[in-house]
């Protein structure tokens, strides 16, 4: 009855060149004048860009550990290879690369080509200490992919983008087996022969993968509704130094604790995810977007509330507010901007829109005048700067401008006490940190009938050599005013290394208790990604 592919279709088309030191693709990265350009934007910041480091002025540690020889056709000491799995995409690794330190590099890189190289590398790595980190993409942005633990006799980086396909689909459940290495492009390429898709378009989808999505429960494409790829799996299989875990294909189960539960979110300290059986839908040829200006943020905030506690459920439903908005090149004169998107793979979507935009307007909003070449209006200028912002980022760090994002969810009851707090708080910690004033921007990015997702993005001037410090007080301040107002350590962008001490807090210690014992269970020599989310010595 179901209409599913043979294994091992083509694999897809490669992704474009990426850099090694920076986000995503070499030929979008800011020049040495854009970079300047961008610059004069911020008072204070440096006069002229930090050059670009080649790899081969890159002083890489001495390699620790050789490939034995039955895998050695999988491993690689390359410099380019060590150098750019070094480090994830945050602001303080972007620095750290650009100032040519790699001290955290790898000895190895494993590049396995199926499920059973991850067996034999993890098999291999357990008898000789070598810790083993996970890499989908490298797009992580909170220490994720980073060796900092300091006590194995070496570090394999494995990357799993060699495990790339879509290996079978079953059209009349509306699901496919996926590898996890398949990237964001590759793997709706692969699904649109046969009209579906994943629909989860996270900011990184370019240069992203889908067991990455899984390790750190990524947030995607919707606003509302099905918003985290938690929401679309049906099973997972899981390469763990115990052995294969491979949960039953259901579209829903009371039997006891979920088994995906266990896995999703673990961020490569309990296993590695090789494949999963994911939920797919109809590729929607119904679309409307509308976005709509608000005076008020506090109107647009409850405006916002409404729709989400209404039921349309809307693809797109993202606050900007003034300083975001003027940012995004979306509006001026201090309006906060509400963008608003819908779509159907069944039926036209105008009237739902329609209702959508009469609640923002019940509460103040005023419908913004879209021209007809979507590029023009308002939320197509908005998804241009959301793609470009990474880019921008790394040329603000080359200038020596601290830029610094982060996400949380709390209730909207507590919604405008955080606000205010982020505000002045983390606004006060950059005063005292560099001696000048920050700009402080907030979006809702998701929202939920309970409550908002907000993130926030932080740019002020650094002083050239003591960037990372500065990062670092400023992290640790957003991090405390998160704690303080119950509000997630993260949304969406996973714990890693760098959001360790709010997640400690936030972790109820039964669950820790229960978690270290699991990752005793699972890896009983302590080598998958050491330091995230528990401490090696305390499991």
């Amino acid at each position: 009855m179901a209409d599913r592919t043979s294994p091992l279709p083509p694999r897809p088309d490669s992704s474009p060149a990426r850099s090694w030191w920076g986000w995503g693709a070499l030929d979008q990265a800011l020049s040495d004048a854009e970079c300047a350009s961008l610059a004069a934007l911020v008072p204070g910041a440096a006069g002229t860009p930090l050059p670009v480091p080649s790899i081969a002025s890159l002083d890489l540690p001495p390699v620790r550990v050789g490939a034995p020889a039955p895998l050695a056709h999988l491993l690689s000491s390359a410099p380019a290879d060590r150098a750019s799995h070094t480090y994830g995409k945050a602001f303080r690794d972007v620095v750290r690369a650009l100032y040519g330190d790699m001290a955290a590099a790898p000895d190895l890189v494993g590049h396995p080509r199926d499920e059973r190289d991850v067996v034999d590398l993890l098999d291999w790595a357990a008898g000789a200490d070598v810790a083993v980190v996970p890499y989908g993409a490298g797009s992580s942005v909170v220490g994720g992919v980073e060796y900092r633990a300091g006590v194995h006799s070496g570090v394999l980086s494995l990357d799993l983008s060699g495990l790339d396909r879509v290996l079978e689909t079953d059209r009349v459940s509306r699901a496919a087996r996926i590898q996890a290495g398949a990237l964001g492009p590759g793997l709706e390429s692969q699904l649109r022969p046969h009209g579906l898709t994943l629909r989860h378009f996270p900011q990184s989808f370019a240069f992203s993968t889908l067991g990455g999505w899984l390790a750190t429960r990524a947030g995607g494409h919707y606003a509302t509704l099905h918003t985290h790829i938690d929401d679309l799996v049906e099973s997972l299989r899981v390469v763990t130094p115990s052995g294969v875990s491979q949960s039953l294909r259901v579209p829903g189960s009371g039997a006891g604790p979920s088994p995906d539960r266990l896995f999703l979110g673990s961020e490569g300290t309990l296993g590695i995810i090789t494949e999963a059986w994911m939920r797919l839908q109809d590729r929607p040829t119904h679309r409307a977007s509308a976005s709509v200006v608000f005076e008020r943020f506090p109107d647009a905030v409850e405006a916002v509330r409404t729709i989400a506690q209404s039921g349309l459920h809307p693809a797109n439903c993202r606050l900007l507010d003034p300083g975001e908005a003027a940012l995004s090149g979306v509006a001026a004169g201090g309006g906060s901007v509400l963008v608003l998107g819908v779509e159907s793979a069944h039926g036209p979507v105008e009237s739902r829109l329609a209702e959508l935009v009469a609640l923002a307007r019940d509460h103040g909003g005023s419908p913004a005048e879209e021209p007809p070449a979507a590029g023009g209006s308002a939320v197509g200028a908005w998804r241009s700067a959301f793609l470009r912002m990474p880019y921008l980022r790394d040329g603000l760090a080359r200038m020596g401008v601290i830029s610094e994002t982060f996400e949380t969810a709390c209730t909207w009851d507590r919604f405008p006490e955080l606000y205010e707090a982020v505000h002045r708080d983390v606004g006060a910690a950059v005063q005292k940190v560099t001696g000048a004033s920050a700009l402080v921007n907030c979006r809702l990015t998701h929202v939920y009938p309970d409550g908002p997702a907000p993130y926030f993005t932080v740019i002020a001037p650094g002083r050239r050599g003591s960037e990372l410090a500065m990062w670092d007080e400023i992290k640790a301040a957003a991090m405390e005013t998160l704690g303080e107002h119950a509000a997630t350590v993260t949304h969406h962008h996973a714990v890693g290394r760098d959001h360790r001490p709010g997640y400690d807090r936030q972790r109820p210690e039964p669950f820790a208790l229960a978690l270290r014992a699991a990752k005793r269970a699972l890896d009983p020599a302590g080598i998958l990604n050491p330091g995230v989310l528990f401490d090696a010595a305390t499991t």
